[in-house]
């Protein structure tokens, strides 16, 4: 049982990830963009997602949402897959779109200067220039994320998905053994998360090196 639920604990971290990089990169976009419009609403987004804690996200998506849309699709209802996905996506997302600004700004103005003066659009520019380089000075930020992101996913028991930690709880309240479950949980976390990290510190040193 914890051996599936630790597969859908990662299933959800990585469904999340991906979705909240392409949130990321689109409100980062409108960050660093000179459109005032573009700029404040990637601002908004950012500062809004930020402040809402997690659980509270959850809860509206999971519960709230549905119960709105039933006025419009009375047997309208959210999987908690689904919901668990969109709540960590917009919750990453906003923190994504902050790594991808860093990276974005870190890429010398001269760089874009450089391939719009060759005669390619600003969009072109920041997708063949700007973004390759940013994306490989931001890998072990992503991966860092990642982690945050994967730890969050046991918020999300609030909402029934069955995840390492729901079932962590369910197993030790059935079988009256809290201290061993717990326990596993906490090792089967570990393993994953400092794998993880020694992954972003091994991707970080040979973007080091390859620098040189």
């Amino acid at each position: 049982m914890l051996a599936s639920s630790l597969a859908n604990t990662l299933l959800l971290a990585l469904l999340a990830l991906v979705f909240a990089m392409i949130i990321g990169l689109i409100f980062a976009l409108c960050n660093v963009s000179r459109n005032k419009t573009l700029n404040a609403v990637g601002t908004i987004y950012v500062d809004a997602i930020r402040g809402v804690p997690l659980i509270v996200l959850a809860f509206f998506i999971y519960f709230g949402v549905p119960q709105g849309m039933k006025r419009i699709i009375p047997n309208f209802r959210l999987p908690a897959l689904q919901a668990g996905t969109i709540a960590l996506a917009m919750n990453c997302g906003a923190y994504m779109a902050e790594i991808f600004r860093a990276g974005i700004e870190s890429i010398d103005k001269g760089q874009m200067e450089a391939a719009r003066s060759l005669g390619l659009s600003y969009g072109t520019s920041m997708r063949r220039v700007i973004l390759p380089q940013a994306f490989k000075v931001m890998i072990p930020s992503i991966i860092n994320q990642f982690i945050i992101t994967l730890k969050d996913t046991s918020i999300l028991s609030v909402i029934g998905y069955p995840e390492l930690t729901n079932t962590g709880r369910t197993i030790a309240g059935n079988t009256f053994r809290s201290l061993e479950t717990w326990a596993i949980v906490g090792l089967l976390y570990m393993i994953v998360i400092v794998s993880l990290s020694r992954a972003a510190k091994v991707l970080e040193r040979r973007i080091k090196i390859g620098d040189k």
